[in-house]
């Protein structure tokens, strides 16, 4: 078992002793009631309120494994919806405590006065402690309480952080700023996801009793409460799933950003989402789980609709359809076990429909309305390219069987899920993104969908996705979705041409940073880490882009804007990356070629007045950190072995045997300005030769001859230096 598991429960208390009392409601009015207590302070969401559920007990920064980092720090991590300068505080210990004035009796709750950033002393059983109070701006608090998870006396988290097979009912409460608290029962709470799975910080998916509201939201029994550990945004999931609402995208899932605690402990900033389900409560509401059966229970209707993931990831456990590609389709409704009445019918229709499906699209001139809905899949589509999402026609792509509003059974592109894998964040599998022939993956420009599970081998794809975004209808329609829809959003979200009715929907970059910015920083400070893998992209610098659909004319920035490497920091780069990104798509979908300007943007404040026509373009910004460009040198300078041909023996015969045979034909000099990359240009790359680092390697297999490739060398900018690019021809000959 993984020592994170070993040590969840020692991780919930952070303290060195578990459980000493249960305390009752009798015990003292407003005390927690919904979970066992230990020798800690605790405050409540709401001043002056009696329920048990909604309790925090302070605690210490942990690491990634929960250890405790100094135990005699301990932190208030306070929702939203306590009073900025007072919170009700619980004694657990066994005399009395004083809190900043006020003296607090044991087993007792008193009202505490306090200000954020200041420390205060408590001393507490013969012990010295350091607290210090962090006040959310969330839209909301999620608590989960159940401490006989089991019935043998474990703790939830501990019980169900063992295994994702595991599930629990539990007591909690939903509270929102405004201080209301919704204390209805949760029905099941079990573990989620894959690969995030196997994160310290884990999602879950969280079942009510009864339809509940969060923050807003259509009241709905089922939800996913997500961790975003591995995007240092916290964000990326949110705008995604926002824009997909505002563009008219069908059963976007809605969320909000959350604080999440359980059994006293908070667990950091989570993204309470609608679960992808059917049924009138639920994400997919038009039409139930059961639609599948026969009126009276005992057979499989002739066509019914369904929801089916696209998942390369399913396998045992997973009610799933393989087709004849090989491609793995997971039935996520009707959601059946075997022995259920139309397990094996239901199996098989599913096949048969996305399987015809599939085979559709993979003609380029194949009108795709005969089979589907061309808007939404153009739209699922757009979505996937803006964030060069990594799982698209891979993972965590859903697609809607139901009958259009003629009574026509179609496949709709829905709903959307699963984006903290795009938008600038991961460097992709080299390996992979070589094969298909993609050397800007971390960049916002360059196409994606298109090369997405294309293989330079076969030269043709089984990513549906891939095929969606060449086939004639699909394009068509998402040239003027993304004219009509997406560039009115985008420019909304960065503030340069706000739009009431798009904010219903999706948020402006600000106002998504106001409500999370709080939230992210108790969170990070309670031990989460930003950087969470070698898979995450380089952050730091971004040389950003506009695009002007008045004028025609995409601009790119002449000095790289820098980030600091903080959550402001984090947040700024992936707003900018998406803003960016959607201005080299316009530019791409423009109707005439635009003009290319380059700007010298400082980071200064514009006095220019918004936009009257819909136009990508960058926000202004008050972050010296994020905002701030240096004028900067280059000292990278790229040399070439010889211009002349270089030569290469091969070992035997008249192929090359081996991929070891190299060349160090380019080299880097003075190289301070970040990580350097190499590529080979497009039309060289089926040739010969290939890049590994620095040097050109000859491909198994090469026959004799003289090659001749372009290959782009270049380095990100820094605080320190400009971006460098520089392209040089290398002629190599390869002989016996």
């Amino acid at each position: 078992m993984k020592k994170t598991l070993s040590i969840l429960l020692a991780a919930l208390m952070l303290l060195s002793v578990f459980s000493v009392m249960s305390v009752s409601a009798e015990t003292a009015q407003g005390a927690p009631t919904g979970f066992k207590t230990w020798k800690a302070l605790f405050a409540h969401a709401v001043s002056g309120s009696n329920d048990g559920d909604a309790w925090v007990a302070w605690q210490s920064e942990h690491n990634e494994d929960f250890v405790v980092a100094n135990s005699s720090v301990k932190y208030f991590f306070l929702p939203s919806s306590t009073n900025e300068n007072k919170v009700d505080v619980y004694n657990a210990f066994s005399a009395a405590v004083t809190v900043n004035g006020t003296e607090i009796g044991a087993g007792k709750t008193a009202a505490v006065s306090f200000e954020t950033g200041k420390d205060y002393s408590v001393s507490a059983e013969g012990k010295t402690y350091t607290l210090r109070f962090m006040r959310s701006g969330a839209e909301a608090a999620i608590y989960v309480n159940n401490s006989d998870a089991d019935g043998n006396g474990t703790e939830l988290m501990s019980y169900l952080n063992v295994d994702k097979g595991r599930s629990a009912r539990a007591t909690g409460a939903i509270v929102t700023p405004d201080g209301k608290v919704d204390n209805t029962v949760i029905k099941k709470i079990k573990g989620r996801g894959n690969t995030t799975w196997g994160k310290p910080k884990k999602a879950y998916n969280i079942t009510y009793d009864s339809k509940v509201s969060i923050a807003g939201m259509t009241k709905s029994k089922k939800y996913s409460i997500l961790a975003n550990y591995q995007d240092d945004s916290l964000s990326r999931n949110r705008f995604l799933y926002d824009l997909s609402d505002a563009v008219g995208m069908p059963y976007a899932s809605d969320s909000r950003y959350v604080d999440f605690y359980a059994n006293g402990f908070y667990w950091g900033s989570y993204q309470m989402a609608e679960k992808v389900e059917a049924g009138s409560s639920n994400l997919v509401n038009d039409f139930e789980e059961e639609d599948y059966l026969s009126e009276d229970g005992q057979s499989v209707n002739e066509d019914f609709p369904f929801v089916a993931e696209v998942d390369a990831g399913a396998g045992e456990g997973d009610y799933y359809v393989s087709i004849s590609s090989g491609l793995k389709v997971t039935i996520k409704t009707p959601e059946l076990a075997p022995g259920d009445v139309g397990y094996d019918e239901v199996k098989k229709y599913v096949k048969d429909k996305f399987t015809a499906f599939y085979n559709a699209t993979a003609s380029r001139t194949k009108d795709l309305s005969e089979v589907a809905d061309v808007d939404s899949l153009a739209t699922i589509y757009l979505i996937n390219e803006l964030g060069k999402n990594w799982d698209s026609g891979v993972s965590s792509t859903f697609f809607t069987y139901k009958p259009d509003e003629n009574g026509t059974y179609k496949f709709y592109g829905s709903p959307v899920w699963d984006y903290d894998n795009s938008l600038g964040n991961a460097v992709g599998v080299l390996y992979e993104l070589s094969d298909m022939g993609v050397y800007d993956y971390e960049e916002y420009t360059g196409w994606w969908c298109k090369y997405k599970g294309k293989s330079s081998r076969t030269k043709s794809s089984g990513n549906i996705m891939n095929r969606l975004s060449v086939n004639n209808s699909v394009t068509a329609a998402a040239k003027t979705i993304w004219k009509e829809k997406f560039i009115p959003a985008i420019n909304h979200f960065a503030g340069t041409a706000v739009n009431k009715e798009i904010g219903k929907e999706f948020y402006t970059a600000d106002e998504y940073y106001n409500l999370i910015k709080d939230s992210a920083a108790m969170n990070y400070t309670s031990g989460w880490l930003l950087n969470t893998g070698s898979w995450i992209c380089d952050h730091s610098s971004l040389t950003t882009a506009t695009y002007d659909a008045q004028k025609n004319v995409y601009s790119v920035n002449k000095y790289a804007t820098s980030y600091a490497s903080d959550f402001e920091g984090m947040y700024n780069y992936c707003r900018d990356w998406m803003i960016s990104r959607a201005a080299w798509l316009s530019k791409e979908m423009a109707d005439e070629i635009p003009t290319e300007e380059e700007v010298d943007n400082k980071g200064e404040e514009s006095t220019e007045p918004a936009p009257t026509t819909p136009a990508v373009t960058q926000p202004t910004t008050e972050n010296p950190t994020s905002g701030a460009v240096t004028k900067a040198k280059n000292p990278i300078k790229v040399k070439v072995a010889s211009q002349k041909k270089l030569t290469v023996k091969l070992k035997k015969g008249k192929k090359a045997t081996t991929k070891k045979t190299t060349l160090k034909a380019i080299t880097v000099k003075n190289n301070k300005g970040g990580k350097v990359t190499y590529k080979v240009a497009k039309k060289d790359k089926k040739k010969v030769l290939k890049l590994k680092k620095n040097k050109i390697v000859v491909k198994k297999g090469a026959k004799k001859g003289t090659y001749t490739i372009k290959v782009k060398v270049s380095a990100k900018a820094n605080k320190k230096y400009n971006a460098f690019s520089k392209t040089v021809t290398i002629k190599v000959k390869v002989k016996k």
